[in-house]
């Protein structure tokens, strides 16, 4: 077993330093479209889940689901609901679908993802780019008859269009969780992308209060109560996370989700900050975001006394990566530029 995982680890290296002669966004949508096209063979849908689905994997009960295992993928990956039979055949124990607004649009212009190779880490400023949130509803409930929707919780992420003004940013967040309820099995509200102008204004604490409680009171009338969770940006300071966290306690939310994308490059390397600084504008994920996030669960957990969910997010590339969430309060962890770096075999590598 210990060959085989080297191997094929050898093997994603391979294909991996030819995939990165291409951009990263063309690369995300022809990789993952050749993985939707393997997977609607049976032979090789069955041969992909045998080798990447981690055969040690205990399920998690977190916020009254039961999750198939602590490892998922982070909002941004897939975002219109498009390879969730590929990423349960990969052994993601959970998707976070979205950003979804209410109206589609294109998000921000070409070039808007970027590799920084030495720093293990990638800067995007993709802008909510997304089909509207009425056809990847549709998607999901098209997904929940398939067999494999046994075998994956999905979340939806939750967002605002561009052009809304943020006084009436509630009324987006309104139409995605009423479009999306019937579809999901939990709910993460983002107000932490850096890639929608005044989209983090949104993080202040009356702001917060009208969306998060105008949702609640949406699911309160509902036959089924969703999970609904808030999605924090690293770049608060420590008094803005804890005013953050009094709130989601005062107003009983069900968890965080720490953390988005981050708009510090001091951590990088100086060919890193090179690099980033030809990139331009966007957030920060990978490596580099890792300590922040795992300090930001550390606040959190010791401010709450535990009580408060955690799914951990930053910089997970290894076990290690995920242990180090985990111990310091996080009961799930999500990989996004881990799995662009390590490749199908993420969960499996840190799972077993």
């Amino acid at each position: 077993m210990l060959n085989n995982c080297h191997y094929f680890a050898a093997m994603y290296a391979i294909v991996r330093s030819f995939l990165f002669l291409f951009s990263p966004e063309w690369v995300h949508y022809f990789s993952m479209n050749w993985l939707k096209k393997l997977c609607s063979i049976g032979f090789m849908h069955r041969y992909l889940q045998k080798r990447y689905r981690p055969a040690t994997a205990e399920p998690v009960r977190f916020l009254n689901l039961q999750f198939p295992n602590r490892v998922g993928l982070a909002a941004g990956f897939d975002k219109n609901a498009l390879y969730l039979k590929e990423l349960a055949a990969l052994g993601f124990g959970h998707v976070e679908v979205g950003t979804a607004t209410p109206r589609p649009q294109a998000g921000n212009d070409k070039p808007r993802l970027f590799r920084l190779k030495r720093d293990r880490a990638l800067i995007n400023r993709m802008g909510f780019n997304n089909d509207g949130v009425e056809v990847i509803a549709a998607r999901l409930a098209q997904f929940k008859l398939s067999p494999e929707a046994a075998n994956l919780i999905i979340g939806g992420n939750i967002g605002k269009n561009k052009e809304t003004p943020n006084e009436y940013a509630y009324m987006d967040y309104d139409k995605c969780f009423r479009s999306l309820h019937p579809v999901v099995d939990y709910f993460v509200v983002n107000v932490s992308s850096p890639n929608t102008p005044g989209l983090r204004e949104l993080q202040e604490k009356e702001s917060l209060r009208q969306i998060l409680t105008h949702l609640q009171e949406i699911n309160a009338s509902m036959q089924i109560k969703r999970p609904l969770l808030l999605k924090i940006a690293p770049d608060l300071t420590d008094e803005q996370l804890a005013e953050v966290v009094d709130l989601s306690t005062e107003i009983n939310l069900d968890g965080l989700v720490i953390a988005n994308t981050t708009l510090n490059r001091s951590m990088l390397t100086d060919a890193g900050k090179i690099k980033a600084g030809d990139a331009g504008a966007g957030g920060l994920s990978g490596a580099p975001a890792r300590q922040r996030s795992t300090d930001m669960i550390k606040l959190v957990a010791k401010q709450t006394n535990g009580k408060l969910p955690i799914i951990g997010v930053g910089g997970i590339f290894t076990k290690a990566d995920a242990q180090e969430k985990h111990a310091a309060g996080a009961a799930l962890v999500q990989v996004w530029t881990g799995f662009v770096y390590e490749g199908p075999g993420i969960v499996k590598k840190i799972l077993n």
